[in-house]
């Protein structure tokens, strides 16, 4: 924990409780095998609160992760969105698209957002994306949410973001689950301004059901650093990092959902629930 050994263990499992300060740790796991061969996690960090009981026979801690600062985004109101915007070079092809809040079914909580893209142009999209103020001090951000499709064939991909711009530098940690091209997670290199294939598996979601898809990101300097992405309970590290690039008179975060039609377009949905960013 923040560099120092906290706890050791023979064996093939770790499962245990550690006491440690508030405010943000870090926490990295390394384990050898016999033959001297090792693993080593990426850092990861996370926010401690939490108390401390003492007595004259023993001493217990209990600490848990700080709620998301936002929380239910899909139902707030005030979400932006365009269609061409979304394209290449921001002029893509024009679109009907709409969306529809506090949907009861399907939903996890009433609160469910039900976003669609309809037409019949090849290859179009549409953008929502809802403000959430600025911050200097966010550097490490977890955006999390479900989704719903009831066609996993339908979209070319479904994309999810988080944005910020601060101190004269954007910032967008862009992603999406590429399921037609690559079957794939690619992620956005900001500088360059294109996607890049992060090689971490994206298979078709599954229908009538919800998909817990998790990002963590983090700023560093000035640039995107993609930690991980868990899918579904399946949790893959990314730790690709990308330049940011310049930007005046903007100071933001935001958190962004986009899809994409296939070549033969269909008209489809996605509903989201429980979608929450947590920063830090």
């Amino acid at each position: 924990i923040d560099g120092s050994l906290a706890y050791t263990t023979s064996g093939n499992v770790v499962n245990t409780q550690l006491s440690m300060a508030s405010g943000t740790r870090y926490m990295q796991v390394q384990g050898w095998d016999n033959y001297g061969n090792y693993y080593k996690s990426a850092p990861i960090s996370f926010n401690v609160t939490g108390t401390t009981t003492t007595s004259s026979s023993s001493t217990s801690s209990t600490t848990t992760t700080s709620a998301p600062k936002y929380s239910d985004i899909q139902a707030k109101s005030g979400w932006a969105s365009c269609d061409a915007c979304a394209g290449a070079g921001g002029s893509g092809p024009s679109a009907p698209y709409s969306l529809a809040q506090w949907i009861s079914n399907p939903s996890m909580d009433g609160k469910t957002a039900q976003f669609w893209i309809g037409g019949t142009t090849p290859y179009a999209q549409a953008l929502w994306w809802k403000q959430l103020g600025g911050n200097s001090s966010a550097y490490n951000f977890v955006y999390d949410l479900y989704f719903y499709v009831k066609d996993p064939n339908a979209p070319q991909a479904l994309e999810f973001d988080v944005n910020q711009s601060v101190n004269g530098l954007k910032y967008i940690f862009g992603t999406e689950c590429n399921y037609k091209q690559t079957g794939t997670w690619r992620i956005w290199d900001t500088k360059n301004a294109k996607w890049v294939n992060s090689g971490i598996g994206c298979p078709k979601p599954a229908a009538y059901t919800w998909n817990h898809v998790t990002w963590e990101f983090k700023r560093v300097g000035s640039q995107t650093e993609f930690v991980a992405v868990t899918l579904n309970g399946a949790k893959s590290y990314v730790n690709r990092y990308f330049y940011a690039r310049p930007v005046s008179n903007a100071y933001e975060i935001n958190v962004a959902f986009q899809m994409d039609q296939n070549y033969y377009p269909t008209n489809y949905s996605v509903w989201l629930d429980k979608v929450s960013l947590n920063y830090w």
